[in-house]
């Protein structure tokens, strides 16, 4: 194989190389700073994304902390509702109590009067009733 080394392979050479010197500032460097850039940006965005990321896990803790709270502090007022609802309906059962046992001590005190008076009035009667019988019996009055 032969190399011919003419003319056009020396002016293609110097062709070639003041494109290189022409195109690399307006062409090749402009170029590689946007591939560097766009480099730049991604891995700032994908650092950007695991510190979001980090700091989303802390919120999330601190969240279910809190959550944790919160139900605590709603078991506390509901044990102490339930406790307070107890006392208050012990308080009632027993002022029923003694409301029902009143009124069961004025109804029996009631019946109690009311039996005296009709064993007073059936007292009455039944000496009223004897002396009718009596005085029917004997065909005269008693009197």
């Amino acid at each position: 194989m032969t190399f011919d080394f003419d003319l056009t392979f020396v002016l293609q050479m110097l062709v070639f190389a003041s494109l290189i010197v022409v195109l690399r500032p307006l062409l090749f460097d402009p170029v590689l700073r946007v591939f560097e850039e766009r480099e730049k940006r991604t891995e700032g965005a994908r650092q950007a994304a695991r510190e979001m990321q980090e700091e989303a896990g802390a919120l999330l803790s601190r969240y279910e902390h809190e959550l944790a709270k919160v139900h605590e502090v709603a078991r506390q007022e509901r044990d102490r509702v339930r406790a307070e609802t107890l006392r208050t309906e012990a308080e009632l059962l027993s002022q029923a109590r003694q409301a029902a046992n009143q009124i069961l001590e004025a109804g029996r005190k009631r019946i109690e009067q009311q039996r005296s008076e009709i064993e007073f009035v059936l007292g009455q009667q039944s000496e009223r009733l004897a002396h009718s019988v009596a005085e029917a019996v004997l065909g005269r009055s008693l009197h």
